[in-house]
């Protein structure tokens, strides 16, 4: 089979290469890919977000099947396109991507299928959202509505950092038109879970669990980020907790889209919390995370493309899903700056050695070729993945090939995984 990996992120490498392992790979496509992904495959200069070059690719190629990394080109309407010209791909539909596209339209379906979530108010007038700001507790959670890049939540723990963050998103259009309607909710404690499922319609197939550390630096602090790093599985998950999943969210969220004649055949990605009084949605996600795909699909046993065609069919029951019961620990290696403004086009070093490494998987996120030279191109550079016999061993096997591995200004976190 040609396959086609649509973005260029570290979720983007990983997916290129677990895919490469099935026996049905015949050929693989980056569009537009990174450093890394040339290695497995073709890279395609065509961008993640021009849906027509990438339609028109699948078209005039023979593509078989398309896998979609990016939010925003899921939101866009990929799936759409591609289904009207026959062509196979994975991920949901525009109106199924509005669980992540709208954190309106996604806090309505929980409100009205009583799905456990934090208590949340919509603002589209940055006075009301100033005024509402002066009567509430704190800390409390602002988001912008729509996707920001996994940046778009600032956790403010009090009101001048509330109203603060109401003007640069409102007013300021820090994340565009992301933030031209917020949602201001409810402050949840407890540790937290990614949880990924493949949804064929009516069914679904749980995968491996992970836990992503957002915040930019040691101890959870700083400004959130795409994400610094992840674990998987999350030391929280347990079958008690996957049965209350199952029944008090997922059934009731399928129920709902149902109602609404929405048809979920992708991804779905909830991120979750355990507080005191329950499971919590945090957010619903419509494709694969980054970077818990990272520490995810280095454990799957099973084939990747075999399961993705499954789930586009609607026939997840015929599978079966192998995972390797090591954990494994992913540090994030950034550019100096992020996530606020950083440099790019610095040369990266240390590559060869890290990957001799034994269990040792480094995932190219912003990164391309300039010549036989590997450099910088974003702010999130590598992700550094390690399987162990537990998560400390990882943890060791992970930072140890982070330490091989440097270009200039780059940063990362040392407590990934550490509590």
């Amino acid at each position: 089979m040609k396959i086609l990996v649509v973005g260029s992120g570290g979720r983007e490498h990983a997916l290129v290469w677990k895919l490469r392992q099935s026996p049905h790979a015949e050929r693989l496509f980056a569009a537009p890919g990174n450093a890394g992904t040339a290695e497995l495959g073709e890279n395609v200069g065509i961008a993640a977000a021009d849906i027509a070059g990438l339609t028109k690719f699948a078209k005039e190629n023979s593509i078989d099947f398309t896998v979609v990394g990016p939010d925003d080109t899921l939101a866009a309407g990929i799936v759409d396109s591609f289904n009207e010209n026959k062509l196979r791909i994975f991920g949901p539909t525009k109106s199924a991507a509005q669980l992540e596209a709208s954190k309106i339209f996604a806090k309505k379906l929980m409100r009205e299928k009583k799905i456990p979530t934090a208590r949340a108010e919509a603002f589209r007038s940055s006075a009301d959202a100033l005024r509402h700001c002066d009567t509430i507790d704190f800390p409390t959670v602002i988001k912008a509505d729509g996707l920001a890049l996994g940046k778009g939540v600032i956790i403010a723990p009090d009101r001048k950092t509330a109203r603060a963050a109401v003007q640069e998103m409102m007013e300021e259009q820090r994340f565009g038109n992301a933030g031209s309607t917020i949602v201001i909710e409810e402050f949840l404690e407890g540790p937290e879970c990614s949880l990924h499922a493949l949804v064929g319609g009516s069914d679904y197939k749980i995968l491996a669990t992970a836990r992503d550390h957002k915040r930019a630096f040691d101890g959870d602090s700083g400004p959130n980020t795409g994400g610094m790093g992840a674990v998987s599985p999350a030391e929280l998950w347990n079958p008690e907790l996957e049965h209350k999943f199952e029944v008090e969210i997922m059934e009731p969220l399928l129920s709902g889209l149902k109602s609404r004649g929405i048809y979920f055949r992708g991804l779905l990605f909830p991120g979750l919390m355990s507080t005191s009084d329950g499971l919590r949605v945090l957010e619903f996600n419509c494709r694969f995370g980054d970077p818990e795909t990272q520490a995810i699909l280095p454990r799957l046993e099973s084939d990747l493309l075999e399961m993705l065609i499954a789930t586009t069919e609607s026939r997840l029951s015929d599978i079966e899903v192998k995972w390797d019961a090591r954990p494994a620990v992913t540090v994030v290696m950034v550019s100096g700056g992020y996530p606020d403004k950083y440099e790019t086009g610095k040369p990266v070093t240390g590559l060869t050695d890290a990957s001799r490494l034994t269990d040792v998987y480094v995932f190219h996120a912003g990164t391309k070729m300039i010549g036989n030279e590997i450099v910088t191109s974003g702010g999130r550079v590598l992700a550094v993945t390690a399987l162990g016999s537990d998560i400390a061993d990882a943890r060791r096997k992970a930072y140890a090939a982070v330490e091989k591995i440097s270009f200039e200004g780059s940063r990362y976190r040392s407590d990934i995984a550490s509590a």
